[in-house]
């Protein structure tokens, strides 16, 4: 059920957009996979998917490759995200929601009042989440003044 400035045609196409991201993820060590795809202000999506690394530290999770892709293009003003991941091979089940290093990144990007955080699993509606839901009392840009 969409909030505020999403439809629900921009939540299907995040969400198609996030599926077709996770079959490119890199993750033979845990079978996890999973796909995101990050909607700019301006409507642009930039997807991602984690890559792992026999070293575990070097992982990087899809929402963190998306985000720096579309930084690294010079995109920084954030709408959304929509994530989708489980095991390789497995239809998806239930939501996946983003690690507390994806919220922190997402935090030093995005609104944490205005961005928004779409769930879903296939046995489940999208579940939409404000950042700042997921991420109270995060520790941002003004912690530092």
């Amino acid at each position: 059920m969409p909030k505020e400035g999403l439809t629900a045609d921009t939540i299907e196409l995040l969400l198609s957009e996030a599926k077709k991201a996770r079959e490119l993820a890199y993750a033979p060590y845990s079978g996890f996979y999973v796909g995101a795809a990050l909607l700019t202000k301006s409507g642009k999506i930039y997807t991602g998917c984690n890559i792992e690394s026999a070293a575990q530290t070097p992982t990087c999770c899809a929402e963190r490759v998306a985000i720096f892709k579309a930084v690294s293009e010079g995109e920084k003003n954030f709408a959304a995200i929509a994530v989708i991941g489980g095991k390789k091979g497995e239809e998806i089940s239930r939501i996946c929601a983003p690690c507390g290093v994806c919220r922190q990144v997402m935090l030093e990007f995005c609104d944490e009042n205005e961005f928004e955080i779409i769930l879903s699993g296939r046995k489940e509606k999208a579940k939409i989440f404000k950042l700042k839901e997921l991420l109270p009392l995060g520790f941002g840009a003004d912690d530092l003044n």
